[in-house]
């Protein structure tokens, strides 16, 4: 049996945890008089109330946390953050639409980007900046910053990280659960401090500046401007969030043996070698095809064309170029960077890099296996052999990945049906949604909003959304009718 008291009781500790952080956005709402202090407040205090009463309640139950708990703590804690995270964009009128608040928050929960919002601009500054906090939350994970402070509820945590951690990774930068989470936030928090005045000095105001740090290092996109990066003009800005992003997208246990110097054990991630690979391959191939069709100047052609694969590579969704106004063949070639990702264990979504490598090597390799039928022949990352239950979890994860991509797409195309693209919008709005990227093609491109979608595909979307953003099998899981049996 579940032991759902204790699944309540951690719900409630991370539901007074985003009441808290909301009341943050209070200062700016002050701050800047954008009139939107009252239901900030209302927002923050229902949220803490609610989640106080709930761990109040529970408070007497077992403190064990067993993989089954884990994933439904997880699954259930999502949908309570995105669920209470909706309050202040409702309360505010900012998005007087249920589902549109709701549409918002998971999306920025979740790191997605998309948005609803068709003049970013108007919005009250308090709003905007916890629209921004959302994403920063979301992008290590609230429930990864509760595994930390859980030794102090004397509760153990190692399942809850299990089920949340991002992507097929074993590295370990401590063999406590509590310490790699703690580890991982001190990283992550410490980058965005550093991030933050870099923004400023290089000629954005304070406020665009912690927000767009906020963003950035969660890999998130969401910008206090409509059009984005691109409102700043300035390649300083661009090369800088460039640099950011990428490193937000590498798996933080390489960024921190990086910052503890341990250099070799950087170089040896096979995973980091190709996705560098891969970055730098595109943008030189992309770059020198643009400055060649185009009048555009080599170093601007190659800035923006990093700019773009980058932030789509890494499920980012900034922008400073429409892409979707390029040739038709870059337009595909974007679309296919939807299916790529960044690192496994970083803020980005996707189906991660590793995915693609161990799946490539063990095509390459099953090549050879036909010719010696009798030898050993094992798949290799960082020079550790690969189980086959991982490989067959990579296999599974990438064909459900891609029916869920085949399914959300053919829903979106019906409910897309008045769309005048109504297929490539549909396909780009699932990969997007689906990959935790955020702009889209077609009509759902990275000028567009998602305003204009019908409340049932939005539905659908944040369905996507979420399921992208707990690796599939976390919601997946809770479906299967042997979750709820036995022990």
């Amino acid at each position: 049996m579940v032991n759902t008291a204790i699944v309540a009781n951690v719900i409630g500790v991370l539901l007074v945890l985003l009441g808290s952080f909301m009341f943050t956005s209070l200062f700016f709402s002050l701050c800047y008089e954008s009139g939107d202090a009252v239901a900030i407040v209302k927002a923050s205090l229902t949220t803490i109330l609610i989640g106080a009463l709930i761990w109040v309640w529970t408070r007497n139950a077992s403190k064990k946390i067993g993989r089954k708990e884990g994933f439904l703590i997880v699954a259930l804690g999502w949908l309570s953050v995105c669920a209470f995270g909706s309050l202040p964009y409702y309360l505010s009128g900012v998005t007087p639409e249920f589902t549109n608040a709701v549409f918002e928050s998971v999306s920025g929960m979740t790191t997605t980007g998309a948005t609803i919002l068709k003049d970013i601009e108007v919005i009250p500054k308090g709003i905007l900046f916890w629209r921004s906090l959302t994403q920063w939350l979301g992008g290590m994970g609230i429930i990864v910053l509760t595994v930390a402070l859980f030794p102090l509820l004397g509760i153990g945590g190692v399942e809850l990280f299990v089920a949340e951690a991002p992507g097929p990774t074993s590295d370990k930068i401590h063999p406590r659960i509590k310490e790699t989470a703690k580890r991982l936030w001190l990283i992550y928090v410490g980058i965005t401090i550093f991030l933050c005045p870099l923004l400023y000095f290089s000629g954005m105001s304070f406020y665009d500046a912690i927000n767009h740090a906020l963003t950035t290092m969660a890999t998130g996109g969401f910008s206090t401007k409509n059009t984005s990066i691109a409102h700043f003009d300035s390649p300083l800005i661009e090369y800088i969030i460039i640099f950011f992003m990428l490193l937000s997208s590498i798996n933080y246990s390489v960024i921190y043996f990086g910052l503890k110097g341990k250099l070799k054990k950087v170089w040896s991630s096979d995973e980091l070698k190709i996705y560098i690979f891969v970055v730098i391959f595109l943008i030189v191939v992309i770059g020198s095809s643009m400055h060649q069709i185009s009048n555009i100047p080599l170093e601007e052609s190659f800035r923006m064309t990093a700019f773009q694969i980058i932030s789509i590579i890494t499920t980012t969704g900034f922008v400073t170029a429409d892409y979707t106004s390029w040739a038709p063949v870059f337009t595909f070639l974007f679309f296919a960077l939807f299916f790529v990702g960044g690192c496994a264990g970083s803020t980005s979504g996707g189906i991660k890099i590793i995915r693609h490598l161990v799946l490539f090597k063990n095509s390459f390799l099953e090549l050879e296996r036909l010719l010696h039928p009798k030898a050993l022949i094992r798949v290799k990352i960082d020079n550790k052999i690969v189980s086959p239950r991982i490989l067959t979890h990579i296999l599974v994860f990438v064909i459900l990945y891609m029916l869920l991509f085949f399914v959300g797409s053919i829903t979106m195309a019906v409910i897309l049906s008045d769309f005048e693209q109504p297929i490539l919008s549909a396909m780009g709005a699932a990969a997007s949604s689906l990959g935790n990227i955020g702009p889209s093609i077609a009509e759902l491109g990275p000028t567009n909003t998602f305003y204009d979608v019908p409340h049932t595909g939005k539905w659908v979307l944040i369905f996507l959304m979420i399921l992208g953003r707990l690796e599939l099998f976390t919601i997946l899981i809770l479906l299967t009718p042997f979750y709820w049996k036995g022990n």
